[in-house]
Parts: C-alpha cells; structure tokens; sequence
C-alpha cells in the first residue's frame, strides 16, 4: 500500500489547502470540484500562496511553478479518481452531501482505495458505512489553514484497517505535519471535544457573572495563555463552523458540551464573525482584526468554569483512552496554539478552586459535575 496519486474532493479553503501541501511534497494531486468557476478560484488562491512563499524565500521560483503544475484541476469524478490511490474528501460538513459523493464513488474507484475525510466532527465509523470498503475509511481532520497549521487528527472508525492507520501516519509525516490519533471515533475528536464547548461555557459565564465579553476574553487570553480570546477565536473560525460542531457534537453525545443559544442565533442572523464582518465583534477591514484585550481587563476575571469545563473534557478524553496525555498536550498546542496543558491551567488557577466551582455549578446543572480525574487531582 504506497500512496503516489492524491486526489482531493472539493476545492474550498480546506480542499485546495489539503491540495497545495500534498503537491509541495511531490505528490501528484487532481483538485475535484462541480463548478470550473470553484477551481478557477482556488488554483488563483494556491498560485497566490506559492506566490508569497517565493517572496519569502522559503521556495524558489523553480519549485512554485514545479508544484503548480503537480495540482491538476477537474471536474469529471471519474477522471479525478482513475488512477488514484488516496481520496480526501473535503466536501461541505453536510451528512446528506457526503453521502451523495461517496455513493458516486462506489460506482467508478478501485476497491484499495483509501478514503479519507476531512469532516472536523461526523463520525467517522458512520460516514464509513456509505462506502464499500469501511476498512478502507479514515478521518484526516486538517487545520484551517492547512499550509500552516501543523496539526491533523488521524481518526480510524470501527473498521479502519491498521494498515490503513499506519499508510495515513506515514502520508502526514510525508506533508510535514503532526499527526495525532484519535484512538476512539468519538464526538468532536480531539481538539474540537475541548474547543467547541469552550464557546458555549464562556456565553453561559457572561451570563451567569455579568462580565463582558472582552472581560473574558482578556482573562482567557492573559491568565490562561490563549492565542486569543474564546470570543475572538470563534470569530476567526466562523460561526457556521461552530454551530454545525455544536449540533453535531451533541446530537451524539449529549454530555460534550452546554448549548447556548446565542450560537444558533448568530448563525441563523448570518452574523458568522471575521468572514461577514460581524459575530461576537464587529470588524470593518477585511484583513484580519484583534480584539483590544489588555491584562487590566483580565485582572477583572476569574476563568474558573472555563478552565472546569475544559479539564472535564481532557479527563474524559485522557481516561477513555481516546489520546494519551502527551498527545493531548500536543494536540491542543498545535491545533488551538494553547501554550499551557489543561491540567497546568489548573494547577495555576487551584485545584481546589476549579474543582469546588464546578461542584457548585454542578448542583444546578449536570453538565458540570467534576471528573474523578479532577477529583483526585493534586
């Protein structure tokens, strides 16, 4: 099982990212869309990345042109997957949609074809099952945007294959990146289980604290050594990205995350962050714009739940032998830029007083009943 041909499905931010660092390692790469107006549009975005990467000497003009003409742009399926050995499907998050392609693709691929999707959330035992060949199946969930974000989560499904788990290790080694294995298909993987109810908590702290939202996004950002703000970082993400995580999350499992409905609000309202110029901020430049954060504002606020929430996820993932800790640690540092493991956040805020706050929230509401991990914790 050697992988030489790649061929990604759907030409989008993730698609033609996927595409571009594929072909800067030497693979030779079809980019499938339905529309050439969508190709267009993502071949100009990757001649503008190469373009910039020239400017900054990190490849020369030789190489540009070299993994240019390694991306060839397609419509025609059939044609895209002829001589393909590895499948990236990077098709909307939409269930019904990804069915549909993978319907079309039990008609025309070889049966040692290795599937790969790049859902950040679906399960993907579940999205295996629309295929003729489950153990041919895995998740590669890539990081927005896959030319500089390091991580990918290698996410096997019941069935998966362990070739199949090794060839997929080895292809992420092969495009410089990390990768991690999610060891159990569970609700929001890795980073996600941690992230996505991060956004509902800190909605659920304003109100239940009657702080702002900058407030929170400064005591996140300078007591707990965050990139950015959780407000901030939803923003940069998309609103639609969040609210399709947060009903897909909880539709399979009901104990991941609080839903706020704040989030389906603002998804309904169009208001999906940076990308429409409003969400939980407004921004009026199209280049992207920090949030004024300051340590005078986070001196205002203790991020107890927040730190609660996130550890009680890192728990259930650490003891249900999902990831180990050290690749939980890396996961986050490489997939949300956290520069501080969970469980030090909450040696720096006190164990007994994340662990009594979440006891206290825990009288109101389940959700928030503390890990015996954290229990324990010293």
């Amino acid at each position: 099982m050697t992988i030489k041909n790649i061929t990604v499905l759907g030409s989008g931010i993730m698609g033609h990212g996927i595409a571009q660092v594929s072909a800067m390692a030497g693979y030779k790469v079809f980019l499938r869309d339905i529309e050439q107006v969508f190709l267009d549009k993502a071949m100009e975005k990757i001649k503008w990345s190469l373009q910039k990467l020239t400017e900054k000497n990190k490849i020369t003009s030789e190489n540009a042109v070299t993994i240019y003409n390694n991306i060839t742009p397609v419509i025609d399926l059939k044609k895209a997957t002829e001589n393909t050995d590895l499948i990236i499907e990077a098709v909307p998050e939409d269930f019904k949609l990804k069915e549909k392609v993978y319907g079309e693709l039990n008609e025309i691929v070889k049966n040692e074809v290795i599937f790969a999707s790049n859902t950040s959330t679906l399960p993907i035992t579940e999205l295996s099952k629309l295929t003729n060949h489950p153990e041919n199946f895995i998740g590669v969930h890539f990081f927005n945007p896959p030319q500089l974000m390091k991580l990918v989560e290698v996410i096997p499904g019941k069935d998966t294959d362990k070739q199949v788990v090794d060839e997929l290790t080895r292809f992420v080694h092969s495009i410089d990146k990390n990768p991690v294995i999610c060891k159990k298909d569970v609700s929001g993987f890795i980073v996600n289980r941690i992230f996505i109810p991060l956004v509902h908590e800190a909605l659920h702290s304003m109100d239940r604290d009657k702080v702002s939202m900058d407030v929170i996004d400064s005591a996140v950002k300078f007591k707990l050594n965050f990139p950015m703000g959780i407000f901030e970082l939803a923003d940069y993400t998309g609103l639609d990205v969040i609210y399709k995580a947060s009903y897909e999350m909880s539709l399979r499992d009901k104990h991941v995350l609080l839903m706020h409905p704040r989030i389906k609000e603002l998804y309904e309202g169009n208001q999906l962050g940076q990308k429409t110029g409003k969400g939980f901020y407004e921004y009026k430049k199209e280049n992207y714009e920090r949030v004024n954060l300051t340590e005078e504002k986070a001196a205002q606020y203790e991020p107890l739940s927040i730190v609660g929430v996130a550890a009680n996820n890192a728990a259930w993932l650490v003891e249900n032998e999902v990831c180990t800790l050290e690749d939980l640690n890396l996961a986050l540092s490489l997939g949300m830029g956290l520069k501080t493991g969970i469980f030090d956040l909450v040696r720096k805020l006190s164990p007994s007083r994340v662990l009594e706050n979440l006891k206290s929230l825990g009288e109101q509401q389940e959700f928030y009943h503390p890990n015996k991990y954290i229990e324990n914790f010293k």
